[in-house]
């Protein structure tokens, strides 16, 4: 869309350099064949050691999309962002890891973000995914109601404790903490433990906040019935409104299993289900604040139009944008030129243990259609800009 092409407002912190490695990443990412095989070498090599490697990794993937290897190093980030009216939202990208230690330790640093962020406007929102705090088989048997043995109604009880010591932090500290979603056969349980949150927590306000993936069939229904629920018990709704990132997995485990398929038949219904969500919260926020992520620069410009058709302030407390580091700068920025809410999510970690999140992203780009040519086109037409104005 026009009004997000300005390229001199997306890349005014990035010098020629940056922009030229950004290009040529991007460019190895648009190959889906040379992207799959490269994520499966890297994350061997990484997994193994190989030191260069990770010094590789280190000044170009993780660069780009992540804001450093601890909270103290992405600092410079933060502040970088928030000079240009953009929070951060500390995303401690530690995947794929399934004992109680790593549970309890991953929980230990999402309550030490909490207290780093108390006090800085910079840092808006807390994250957390519920796979960070328990196995993803234990969610799915709570889900189905299936009949838990002792020990996993004790591993379960651990769970709850975990998001309710992050929650209640938050709660105390006045900070919004936003949970992600995951895959859809673990996310009932996840739904409904965010549901006891909210009604915990959001009693004045939204400090818990839910994601709903609208790339799903029956998202809408739910945030409808959820609704009818929150203004029974009297409390408050957050929610992330995103499309999605397991469409792939979904549809082969739906084939695999014999069930029907969770994900929205195409991207055009997607886009359908993700508006009629917009219109969802914009009907609703008396009671509903969201924070919508996206990528997409028509749903942008929509929000935007609803704001506007209800007399919003642009920097409306109930309605947030978001992006993630290292994407969309000329839709982030434009929105915080605008006075929009807008925030990126900035991933940081150990470069060896942030590997499985960039290998991820790297494979999410190469199936999202259009969306690293349109990064690579952009960062083409600065380079251009920048070398006519010479």
């Amino acid at each position: 869309m026009p009004i997000f092409n300005d390229t001199k407002v997306a890349f005014a912190d990035k010098s020629d350099a940056q922009l030229r490695k950004a290009y040529w990443m991007f460019k190895m990412i648009e190959q889906p064949a040379l992207t799959s095989l490269g994520t499966s070498v890297l994350n061997f090599t990484v997994h193994n050691n190989f030191p260069f490697v990770t010094g590789i990794v280190k000044n170009t993937l993780f660069e780009q999309f992540c804001g450093g290897e601890t909270r103290e190093e992405s600092m410079k980030v933060v502040k970088q962002l928030f000079k240009r009216g953009v929070g951060s939202i500390f995303d401690y990208s530690i995947e794929g890891k399934e004992d109680e230690e790593t549970f309890d330790a991953v929980c230990k640093e999402i309550k030490d973000i909490v207290r780093f962020s108390v006090g800085n406007p910079a840092i808006p929102f807390i994250v957390f995914k519920p796979t960070a705090f328990g196995r993803i088989d234990l969610y799915e048997a709570v889900g189905k109601g299936a009949e838990l043995t002792t020990s996993q109604k004790e591993e379960w009880e651990r769970v709850v404790r975990r998001f309710d010591e992050v929650c209640a932090l938050c709660h105390e500290n006045d900070k919004k903490v936003m949970v992600d979603a995951e895959e859809t056969w673990m996310q009932d349980s996840a739904d409904q433990l965010c549901e006891e949150m909210m009604e915990k927590y959001n009693q004045e306000k939204p400090i818990v906040w839910n994601t709903i993936q609208m790339y799903r069939t029956g998202r809408l229904e739910y945030m409808e019935a959820h609704l009818q629920r929150a203004r029974e018990k009297n409390y408050f709704i957050g929610y992330k409104i995103v499309r999605g990132a397991y469409m792939e997995k979904e549809r082969a485990r739906a084939a695999e299993k014999g069930y029907a398929d969770p994900i929205q038949p195409n991207k055009e219904a997607s886009d359908k289900n993700y508006n009629a969500g917009i219109d969802f919260v914009m009907n609703h926020l008396d009671k509903v604040s969201a924070f919508f992520g996206t990528h997409n620069e028509i749903s942008s410009e929509l929000i935007m139009d609803k704001m506007k058709s209800k007399s919003l302030e642009s920097g409306n407390p109930h309605v947030y944008f978001g992006q993630l580091y290292g994407m969309s700068d000329n839709i982030t920025f434009y929105l915080s030129n605008k006075g929009y809410n807008v925030a990126k999510y900035l991933p940081y970690g150990p470069v060896k243990d942030v590997v499985p999140y960039l290998t991820r992203r790297a494979q999410e780009n190469t199936s999202v259609a259009g969306q690293t040519g349109r990064e690579l086109g952009l960062i083409k037409k600065e380079l251009e800009r920048r070398k006519s104005s010479r």
